[in-house]
């Protein structure tokens, strides 16, 4: 087989022109405040009932979180833990999908006990988002961490 004719098996999405791009931008937009301002309170109403959330920890696959009661709990912790500081650093939205990138800042060594011994308080990292019918139903979260 040449390199031209390479097998592809994995999906390969593509902007869809059906999905509206300006609520999954809305949606982001309320998701990412929620974390700002350490406000959870609108959450709820952002996930979808069948979400499938992979937080960022344990290394090197993350936990599993599925359906909204335990996606909105966990975030809801997330986002009111004040020793951290969440800033998105850039939103990408393609019809129905967006890409976080975003820094977390952690007071004292918070950052060690979320993510082991490291010389720096504050992580990087990417969560890639589906939204349908203007609820989040998948987040992947994915970290630059040792």
């Amino acid at each position: 087989m040449s390199n031209s004719q390479v097998s592809v098996d994995y999906p390969v999405f593509e902007a869809s022109t059906t999905a509206d791009a300006s609520v999954t931008a809305d949606v982001m937009r309320r998701f990412n405040t929620a974390f700002i301002e350490h406000d959870p309170s609108g959450l709820a109403d952002l996930v979808g009932e069948d979400c499938v959330m992979d937080s960022v920890q344990p290394a090197p696959n993350g936990t599993r979180y599925v359906g909204r009661a335990a996606c909105v709990e966990f975030w809801e912790a997330l986002a009111l833990d004040r020793n951290t500081q969440f800033t998105p650093e850039e939103v990408m939205v393609a019809g129905d999908r967006a890409v976080i990138r975003w820094r977390v800042r952690f007071g004292g060594d918070d950052v060690n006990a979320v993510f082991g011994d490291m010389d720096a308080n504050s992580v990087s990292g990417v969560n890639l988002m589906l939204v349908r019918d203007g609820r989040i139903v998948e987040a992947f979260g994915y970290t630059k961490t040792p």
